[in-house]
């Protein structure tokens, strides 16, 4: 009998760790129905928007969405799926927050997304930061002094556009869509957190 080869094993692990039924499950339990269970989904489709719009601004470079209406519209777009993101997001944050989110053996779940928010906020930062006009010089201006005086300028130069302009395009969306998806993963592995128990006096 032949022994298993390494994507067999790797296979019957993934299969075992995260079973179809539960990866694309066909029923939800009935408590999903309540409105705070939007807010996660809410945010995973904002975050999408962000990233198609960023994208085609990204490509088409400052020259475009500074001067071409088209241009202006796209990057207004990026903006307010931005500002969705973080207000779905902030809300499924304290949601699952006073939901107590990490029982069942769900902590891990509660840390992902906790530290995916905490990655979003820099990603937000370095947008502002990567706008080339006059707001970006003065958010980049004032931040300068704050992380010099924390003695990180000197590792995270905010007046560098081409550093901010690879850490918002690249590397902090690779991290945020890399923890949203582990994020989900692991709901579906454990399962959507269920409400706290009524107490009966």
């Amino acid at each position: 009998m032949s022994t298993p080869t390494w994507t067999a094993r790797v296979r019957e692990s993934a299969v075992s760790t995260l079973p179809p039924e539960k990866l694309l499950a066909d029923r939800q339990p009935a408590y999903v129905a309540s409105w705070i269970y939007v807010f996660g989904v809410l945010s995973l489709s904002a975050f999408v928007l962000c990233l198609v719009s960023g994208a085609v601004i990204a490509v088409a470079g400052p020259a475009w969405w500074h001067t071409s209406s088209i241009g202006r519209f796209v990057n207004s777009t990026h903006l307010w799926s931005t500002e969705l993101f973080f207000f779905f997001m902030v809300v499924h944050l304290w949601g699952k927050f006073f939901m107590a989110a990490w029982r069942g053996r769900r902590a891990l779940t509660w840390i992902t997304g906790a530290v995916a928010f905490l990655a979003s906020i820099a990603t937000a930062f370095t947008g502002y930061l990567s706008q080339q006009n006059f707001d970006s010089q003065w958010i980049g201006g004032q931040a300068k002094d704050g992380l010099n005086a924390s003695g990180v300028g000197a590792f995270f130069n905010v007046l560098n556009y081409g550093q901010m302009l690879l850490w918002h395009v690249l590397l902090l969306p690779l991290a945020v869509g890399g923890l949203i998806v582990l994020h989900v993963l692991l709901v579906r592995r454990t399962g959507v957190v269920p409400p706290l128990p009524v107490e009966e006096e």
